[in-house]
């Protein structure tokens, strides 16, 4: 199976891999995230943003796998998706990266990873959806 057709579900099997580690990453950040809350309520309006981001993602993200079939969807979902984790990114880069907790970096890595591959997918769903298209009109 080519690694740029569309599978069962209308995702290709790299988009459906990189789906999966958004998930994963938005599951752990969303746990670490709400220990944090529960071990001390006065954490600031940061924490509050990537708790919510990571909430929502993971139930959004469950819904992406089902509309692969609608590329270009698929396109404006994760392209929004992107730009709130680059926000959420930026503020655990802030508030945790002169921490020693393991915990807190913990946070960092997956908000990464979680961006990184939204990247990829808004880059990946741009090239098949956009890029492979040529246009045989002399207009």
């Amino acid at each position: 199976m080519e690694l740029t057709r569309r599978g069962r579900y209308g995702l290709t099997p790299l988009l459906f891999f990189s789906n999966m580690l958004i998930w994963i990453s938005a599951v752990i950040v969303m746990g670490i995230l709400s220990y944090f809350i529960s071990v001390n309520n006065n954490q600031g309006s940061h924490i509050i943003y990537e708790e919510v981001i990571s909430v929502l993602t993971v139930v959004f993200f469950l819904l992406a796998f089902f509309i692969g079939a609608y590329p270009d969807y698929l396109l404006i979902f994760n392209l929004v998706f992107s730009y709130l984790w680059i926000v959420a990114v930026a503020f655990t880069t802030d508030d945790f990266t002169h921490s020693n907790s393991a915990l807190a970096k913990t946070v960092e890595a997956f908000s990464f990873i979680a961006f990184f591959c939204l990247l990829f997918n808004v880059v990946h769903e741009w090239h098949i959806g956009y890029g492979g298209v040529r246009s045989t009109s002399r207009v």
